[in-house]
């Protein structure tokens, strides 16, 4: 079962998710190659990672843009374990670099923004420059430049030869205000050895497992919290109706002449079909 747990111990507080069946499920979706299941898979993790410490209702996005082949990478999460993303190009594929998929050079170099959705009147986001495109290390240095907050951030996915997502998952993990020099200490070496997430997922670790191995240095570990985790995508028949209703009249004229209309999702692949019959009660609803 995909899911993210909390967890505490001494001044350092860790969040960890199994993500495979989400990841899978996105990748048939938008029918990724190996390189863009990895990178998306990764993406979508880390916004759900870095939802974990929201309130309820509140969700954030986080956007990749590289100047790599893959393009623009987008995930919506929120605090009760609801994801969706979209990768513009999902096809591409690239060799191999050192026997591991070609992520970094997929992604290129570029900005990565979050955008955390909190109730306030205006969204919060901060941006970063993409430091690697391996994402894992771009969270890191996005968290720490642009929230001041000192983490460590593992992601993995990893892909079967036959395209199926054998395992995925990450991790964050933070030392608390005020923690002393021997935690930070004790968490970096731990960090630096810890086992690839990846591989902990594929030997079937739980999220709580991959929590108390990041958190295998310290003592008095406590669970806060377990979340089950879903992709789902907020789009339906009635939001898709709502954006029509937004075209330009002669973009609607078009479609009317067209006789018809197909409105594709771009995060979940969801298509939505219209009449012509159906794209004339919009128009006459919107006084066209």
């Amino acid at each position: 079962m995909d899911c993210l747990c909390k967890a505490t111990a001494e001044d350092v507080r860790v969040y960890a998710a199994i993500t495979t069946g989400l990841v899978g499920e996105v990748a048939k979706r938008h029918r990724c190659s190996m390189l863009g299941t990895a990178a998306l898979g990764r993406v979508m993790t880390g916004a759900l990672l870095m939802a974990a410490n929201l309130k309820n209702k509140e969700c954030l996005t986080i956007k990749v843009q590289g100047d790599g082949p893959l393009g623009k990478i987008v995930a919506d999460a929120s605090a009760d374990g609801a994801v969706r993303g979209y990768i513009a190009h999902p096809e591409v594929e690239l060799p191999l670099t050192n026997g591991k998929l070609s992520v970094g050079q997929g992604v290129g170099r570029g900005f990565i923004s979050v955008t955390r959705f909190t109730g306030l009147k205006e969204p919060v986001t901060g941006t970063c420059e993409i430091f690697s495109g391996e994402i894992a290390e771009d969270l890191t240095r996005y968290l720490f430049q642009s929230e001041q907050t000192p983490s460590g951030v593992g992601l993995g996915v990893l892909v079967g030869k036959n395209g199926e997502v054998e395992s995925a998952g990450g991790f964050i993990v933070q030392p608390m205000p005020g923690a002393s020099e021997e935690t930070l200490s004790c968490l970096e070496n731990t960090i630096a050895t810890i086992r690839p997430v990846s591989a902990m997922a594929k030997d079937g670790f739980s999220a709580w497992e991959i929590a108390s191995e990041v958190l295998s240095g310290f003592s008095d570990i406590h669970i806060l919290s377990e979340t089950e985790l879903a992709f789902r995508c907020q789009c339906s028949r009635n939001r898709t109706e709502e954006i029509l209703e937004t075209l330009r009249k002669e973009d609607l004229e078009r479609l009317i002449e067209d006789g018809q209309a197909e409105v594709c999702c771009d995060f979940c692949g969801e298509k939505y079909h219209f009449t012509k019959e159906e794209l004339l009660a919009i128009r006459a609803r919107i006084g066209g």
